[in-house]
């Protein structure tokens, strides 16, 4: 009868104004999972099946329940003074006591109970990237006085990842390596000394910092609190023993310890909370490890956000990302923006895709056991945080923690066995470091005390069921009592329902919403009042559209005995479930191990199901880059087939290559198509071509784009020559330059000057550069220098038959030599609505300066016998460092350059003097 009388409310059903579908911050996604029986055979259980069949009628399983309405406190316990790293943590052993004060909510807005969730089953849009990125990250920055200005040290925290980590380095004038930095970290809030940031005193770093991160909140800490001895010691007490190592690398980092001490006292301060001893991963990462991406050619590549639409998934996060776990999508984000610069590590995460892909059993068994888990770095946060003060929340949240640990460590067991047969050097390793015993100990140790068939479950509702019954019965007296009289309540509540109806005959059903408890609910097709109106004892009642909702004053105080009852249930099981934590805590730090293996492998899975879906192939790298048919990953995701390919070639002989052609051929497709595919080689993913070779990269540099910046008050030329500069400055031999047009927002004579001046710096180092111009005089740097190479983006011509019209068709093909294209900006004018006697004046005007200023510069005899030479000289060595070749096939190789260079002498009228000794 009870059954025939509720009915589930929907979102779409909801009677109280809307509100019944207010999302907590436990659970922000709804979803539908079947009652699971805790505990079969025990009074407790027997409870336990009665309650899921009776709140499964009335709920519907998407629905949120907040566990406290208000309700009775005991008295809070008073915080904690100083600096309390070291003491012995209240909330793992005795008797913790709930209090009003949010423990862990401070002034940056954290919610105490913040749990981990999983995300969707395939994160592929940019809007999930960010929300597995949102700015969590506080930053301490310190700078060295005197003569160790220059001298950075920073410490940066995520609050929901229990990882301090330890940056120190020295950096230019400019700072550009700290602002890189910080735009990586994506900083909530950024400390520094108050001696930094004086009014009218301010240092060239706070200024930098100040007008770069506007939209961040920036807090001055007394210079005090800047304490390199108090920072090694805080390390020392807090650093995990798996971590414990990195003390010998930074004790005598002293800047970076400065900051850390800065940063973990402002943690306690705003968290009102610490971390307990001995539970934090500690890690130190100096600046020579990975490559510099500064924050603009993030934003030109569009690596991580669309610029369009940042909502879009069209940037090459969004290609590559197909995580499972936000650990997974982190680390993508973060190598993305840092590729790697060691050639032997990036080569055992090919050899892992590769196995991966040829291994379809492991490829899809890994998938499968990886899908399921939750945040691990989210959820090692909160469980190694001790909150000064302990709150209704904090409780009802612990209790969740424990839950998730247990379905965690469940899925240790499958991820070990999918791992057991593997090969590649990288899945071994992550397969043995799942052996630890610890992990089974832990899970013991909580199905001890935790019922064997809780787990963790979508939708608010199963989960409060699940936190209700988790502890085992007979370990609480009291609990197993509170229970049942839980369970009695929500009988009478039903009851109560029933009679209610059948005193007025009215088709009433029992629903249930976070804001308003249990109500009543009556749709009032085919019903007729008495008098026309609801019955007096009906009270709080709201109609929308065809349903009435409202509530009795016994339904009511039903509610509140239900919610004290719950709150008991909450309490009592936090007590169980301190103890329980108090136990496990010193072995959890195995959940790091954990946390590492599963991203990575999140992470490599990702970049093989990038694989299966476009036609890539796996990099090799030599001190060439070298690329067959390569097509730019964004561009081929958005038409949805293969764009035109091209093939790209940089050598140590040929380092500097400028790209000429009409506009929309296709050069800044082709610029970024390079970069793209050198960050996608550094991550260890493969690239879109038929074959592909590259050099590494220790920077990697873009100037695209010619808009003005209205925050900085700045020019389209004044924004082109700061980042010219920043460039100049920072530039090394190992660098990939990419510049798409140069000195444009100025006149023509400056521009070809500036351009040409840069070139002539440029060409001084061996850094690979790609130069994209409309200044067709740029092209004669090719007689001048042997190292420079002329390209140009090819266009066909075609004349309409009625009209003779001539039209310009784009091939987006990349040829030798120099664009022979003249006036092509006035043919794209052509394209518009301008008048037609404008158009040919122009022209007329066009050919008068052209003949003026574009008179042909050919070399003499020397020069190009000197290129030759020296392109003969690069390829040999280039040969002596790279060939694979057998003696037979290198000989007819060598032979080769020979006629080659032969014929370079024989076209300037040189004698040939070359004599080689056939073997």
């Amino acid at each position: 009868m009870l059954r025939s009388s509720t009915e589930e409310l929907t979102p779409g059903n909801t009677t109280d104004s809307g509100r019944s579908s207010v999302l907590s911050p436990l659970d922000h996604r709804g979803g539908q999972s079947g009652p699971v029986p805790l505990g079969r055979g025990s009074t407790s259980a027997g409870l336990l099946t009665r309650v899921y069949k009776l709140m499964a009628s009335f709920f519907d399983s998407g629905q949120v329940i907040h566990s406290f309405r208000g309700g009775r406190t005991s008295s809070s316990v008073p915080p904690s003074s100083g600096s309390s790293f070291c003491g012995t943590p209240r909330l793992m052993g005795g008797t913790p006591r709930l209090g009003r004060t949010p423990g862990l909510a401070g002034a940056l807005g954290i919610h105490p109970a913040w749990t981990p969730q999983t995300e969707p089953s395939v994160t592929t849009s940019c809007s999930s990237v960010t929300s597995t990125t949102a700015a969590s990250v506080i930053v301490a920055v310190v700078e060295g006085r005197g003569l160790a200005r220059g001298e950075i040290g920073m410490a940066s925290i995520n609050l929901k990842c229990p990882e301090l980590v330890l940056y120190q380095f020295a950096d230019t004038g400019t700072y550009a390596k700290v602002i890189t930095k910080l735009h990586i970290l994506v900083p909530l809030e950024i400390l520094m000394p108050d001696t930094a940031s004086e009014k009218g005193k301010g240092t060239k770093l706070y200024s930098l910092i100040t007008e770069n991160f506007q939209s961040v909140a920036f807090t001055p800490i007394q210079r005090k609190y800047f304490n390199e001895r108090k920072g090694l010691e805080y390390i020392q007490q807090l650093s995990a023993p798996e971590y414990s190592t990195v003390i010998m690398e930074v004790q005598a980092k002293y800047y970076c310890l400065a900051a850390a001490a800065a940063l973990l006292k402002y943690f306690e301060f705003i968290q009102n909370s610490i971390y307990a001893p001995k539970s934090l991963k500690v890690s130190f990462k100096g600046s020579e490890h990975t490559a510099m991406i500064d924050s603009a050619s993030a934003t030109n590549l569009e690596l991580v956000v669309n610029n369009r639409d940042h909502r879009s998934e069209h940037t090459l996060l969004g290609v590559l990302n197909y995580t499972k776990t936000p650990g997974g999508g982190r680390r993508l984000r973060s190598n993305i923006l840092e590729p790697l610069l060691d050639v032997d590590t990036i080569n055992i995460r090919l050899d892992t895709i590769q196995e991966l892909l040829q291994d379809e059993e492991l490829f899809f068994g890994l998938k499968n056991a990886i899908g399921h888990f939750l945040d691990i770095d989210q959820l090692l946060s909160v469980l190694v945080q001790i909150p000064k003060q302990e709150t209704v929340q904090v409780a009802e949240s612990k209790i969740t923690h424990v839950i998730q640990l247990k379905h965690t460590l469940e899925l240790v067991p499958p991820l070990r066995m999918v791992l057991k047969n593997c090969n590649t050097a990288l899945l071994k390793a992550y397969s043995s470091s799942l052996e630890d015993n610890r992990f089974d100990m832990i899970l013991e140790q909580i199905k001890s005390v935790i019922n064997d068939d809780t787990s963790y479950m979508k939708g608010s509702l199963n989960m409060r069921t699940q936190k209700c019954y988790a502890v085992r019965p007979n370990i609480n007296e009291f609990l197993d009592i509170a229970r049942r009289a839980y369970t009695e309540i929500v009988d009478d509540i039903a009851g109560l329902v029933d009679q209610v109806g059948e005193k007025y005959g009215l088709p009433i059903r029992t629903s249930f919403s976070t804001a308003r408890g249990f109500f009543i609910q009556m749709k009032l097709e085919g019903v007729a009042l008495p008098d026309g109106e609801l019955p007096a004892d009906f009270i709080k009642v709201t109609k929308h559209k065809n349903n009435y909702s409202f509530t009795t004053a016994d339904l009511m105080k039903m509610n509140d005995r239900c919610d004290e009852a719950l709150r008991e249930i909450f309490h009592m099981s936090y007590v169980v479930v301190c103890q329980l934590l108090n136990t496990v805590h010193e072995h959890i730090h195995c959940l790091y191990k954990l946390s590492d293996a599963v991203s990575m492998l999140d992470m490599l899975l990702s970049l093989a199901n990038a694989c299966t879906i476009s036609d890539y192939v796996r990099p090799e790298f030599t001190d060439t880059l070298a690329i067959k048919q390569g097509r730019h990953p964004i561009l081929e995701r958005i038409v949805g087939q293969q764009p035109v390919s091209n093939n790209s070639y940089i050598s140590e002989g040929s380092n500097f290559v400028i790209i000429t052609g009409p506009n929309m051929s296709g050069k800044s497709t082709y610029l970024k198509q390079v970069a793209l595919c050198q960050i996608m080689a550094q991550i260890g993913s493969f690239v879109p071509a038929e074959y592909a070779s590259f050099r590494i990269a220790d920077q990697i540099f873009t100037r695209i784009g010619v808009d003005d910046d209205f925050e900085t008050n700045s020019s389209t030329f004044m924004v082109e020559m700061k980042e010219v500069s920043y460039l100049i400055h920072n530039v090394s031999d190992r660098s990939l330059i990419i510049i798409d047009e140069l000195g444009r927002g100025t006149s023509a004579e400056e521009g070809v000057g500036i351009c040409h001046s840069v070139c002539e710096f440029l060409l001084s180092l061996r850094a690979f550069t790609l130069f994209a111009t409309h200044f067709l005089e740029l092209c004669e740097l090719e007689t001048l220098y042997p190292n420079v190479e002329n390209q140009h983006m090819e266009v066909q011509h075609t004349r309409t038959g009625d009209t003779g019209t001539e039209r310009v068709i784009y091939t987006f093909l990349l040829s030798r030599g120099s664009s022979e294209e003249r006036n092509y900006g006035l043919r794209a004018a052509e394209m518009t609505a301008l008048p037609s006697t404008i158009i040919q004046e122009a022209k007329a005007i066009s050919s008068k300066v052209s003949q003026q200023l574009l008179a042909k510069h050919h070399s003499d005899p020397e020069t190009q016998r000197q290129r030759a030479v020296y392109h003969l000289a690069t390829r040999l060595l280039q040969t002596a460092r790279n060939s694979r070749l057998d003696p037979d096939s290198l000989r007819i190789y060598l032979k080769g350059l020979k006629r080659h260079y032969e014929a370079e002498l024989q076209v300037i009228g040189e004698p040939v003097s070359m004599e080689t000794e056939e073997e």
